[in-house]
């Protein structure tokens, strides 16, 4: 049984250009597994529900791909159960590009980052477009009270396969969130060595 993301893939002229470069047997693994990777486990759903942000890609009707980056708070993606995950979809810039693709081909592609962590994840699957008006349950539950962001439709997607990429390449970037953190510790200590500073200048005034 194939990997499903293999599966997908895998067709015959990219099976060609692994060929011409060599890669074929090395991939063939992907081939041969026992674990098709399409069911998220923990690990993936953990991934997933830590994210502020993705890029998607889907396709249009002319053959051309768009690939659109989507962003909220962390947890905006929400995985349902081990074959669906869904997001709530804000008013953008109102092109709908992917929203009408997805309408005439509901094949869609995504791309999890974590930066600092020089982690990826990739998603295959297929995509419906839900209005409120027609399952108000499913918006209410992709929906976050916390986030003043105008929905007005949500996605849900049936994963189909996934795949971790290699941290190779991957340029660790930070949030500001991130860096505020990270820097915390050497703030609290300026501020310690600042207090103990004035104190001894006080001191020596003194005396």
């Amino acid at each position: 049984m194939p990997r499903a993301f293999a599966d997908i893939t895998f067709t015959p002229s990219v099976k060609a250009a692994q060929e011409l470069y060599g890669s074929r047997e090395a991939n063939r693994g992907f081939e041969l597994a026992e674990n098709p990777r399409n069911e998220l486990t923990d690990a993936e759903v953990q991934f997933i529900e830590m994210r502020d942000s993705f890029y998607q890609a889907t396709v249009g009707e002319n053959g051309w791909p768009y690939v659109q980056h989507r962003g909220g708070p962390i947890g905006f993606l929400k995985v349902i159960d081990s074959r669906t995950i869904g997001f709530a979809d804000f008013r953008g810039n109102r092109q709908y590009i992917s929203v009408g693709n997805i309408n005439a081909d509901d094949r869609i592609s995504l791309i999890l980052m974590d930066y600092p962590g020089r982690h990826r994840l990739k998603i295959w699957g297929r995509a419906r477009v839900v209005h409120e008006q027609d399952q108000p349950e499913i918006i209410a539950a992709l929906e976050n009270p916390e986030y003043r962001a105008r929905i007005e439709r949500a996605f849900l997607i049936t994963v189909e396969a996934f795949e971790w990429n290699c941290p190779q390449h991957i340029v660790p970037r930070y949030t500001k969130e991130q860096v505020q953190t990270m820097i915390e510790p050497l703030v609290t200590e300026n501020e310690n060595l600042k207090a103990q500073l004035q104190l001894l200048l006080s001191q020596q005034r003194d005396n």
